[in-house]
């Protein structure tokens, strides 16, 4: 049983369950179900190869994660052995992929792409300046873009706003964490993150700008766009979602070193709450 909780703790599976609620909603957002089995495989595709991701971020990450005394990931604790990782990795991604070769040609694409790109994000793009905080919010937008493609080769604008505000506030989360994490990330690799560069309130106040940018999208989805217009289910979820990554963004702005923590946790779930807004939103439209 030990075991189990360790893999669930390194392959993040609480992440792989928020791109289910993302990709299910795009794909009623697109207004089509793909049938049962299509659908069942764009459920497998996202949990799989993000699974694999986190392995494999945890692979590379481990000199890291200890700088940063992250003493509850397992190849940390040595619950696990990095070649578990690695093993993890290479079944959860083939699993992944093989299921979206069944979909369609285009989410088979996307599929081989994240996959491919997240193995380059753990190895090397993460050092580089900026490029791993933007790989990391595409990567959460992706499940709407994939989502999208099981079902249509068209975006429309409610997807293509998602897809922005997602973005925003993943990017957002990300810079905050390489504030949190400034210290390890120096010891351990020596990379040059956006805290190391402009100094970490700076950075922090880049981080609240792109909340609010995210918080505006959000709102001008509610008064603009159907099927979030005048929704009463999105609007009161929304309004919640907005206020916890407000609040977030403000303790890292205020320099609340020792909520950093809590907040990366209401980040998450604020986010998660607004893939549900989604999901709820469209279900009822439908």
């Amino acid at each position: 049983m030990s075991v189990i909780r360790s893999v669930i703790k390194l392959t993040r599976v609480e992440h792989s369950l928020m791109l289910v609620v993302a990709v299910v909603a795009a794909e009623m957002l697109a207004f089509g179900f793909p049938g049962t089995w299509p659908f069942i495989l764009s459920i497998i595709t996202p949990i799989f190869i993000s699974m694999g991701a986190f392995a494999i971020n945890d692979y590379f990450d481990i000199e890291v994660d200890r700088a940063n005394n992250k003493r509850n990931r397992p190849l940390v604790d040595r619950s696990l052995k990095p070649k578990d990782a690695l093993a993890i990795t290479l079944v959860s991604m083939a699993i992944g992929i093989a299921a979206s070769a069944f979909i369609n040609i285009y989410c088979f694409a996307i599929a081989v792409i994240f996959a491919v790109f997240s193995i380059l994000y753990s190895y090397k793009m993460k050092g580089m300046f900026l490029i791993g905080n933007v790989y990391i919010a595409v990567s959460m937008a992706i499940p709407f873009i994939f989502g999208n493609y099981v079902v249509s080769t068209r975006l429309g604008i409610g997807t293509l706003l998602i897809i922005a505000m997602i973005f925003a506030s993943g990017l957002a989360r990300e810079i905050d964490g390489t504030v949190r994490d400034i210290a390890g990330d120096v010891k351990a690799r020596a990379v040059k993150t956006l805290p190391v560069v402009i100094g970490s309130r700076a950075s922090s106040a880049v981080a609240f700008v792109l909340y609010l940018i995210a918080i505006a999208i959000s709102l001008f989805l509610f008064f603009y766009v159907a099927p979030f217009l005048y929704n009463l289910y999105y609007g009161v979820l929304i309004v919640v979602s907005d206020i916890m990554v407000f609040n977030a963004g403000l303790l890292f702005l205020l320099k609340e070193k020792k909520k950093y923590g809590r907040a990366r946790n209401v980040s998450l779930a604020g986010m998660g709450l607004a893939l549900i807004a989604i999901l709820i939103s469209t279900l009822a439209y439908i």
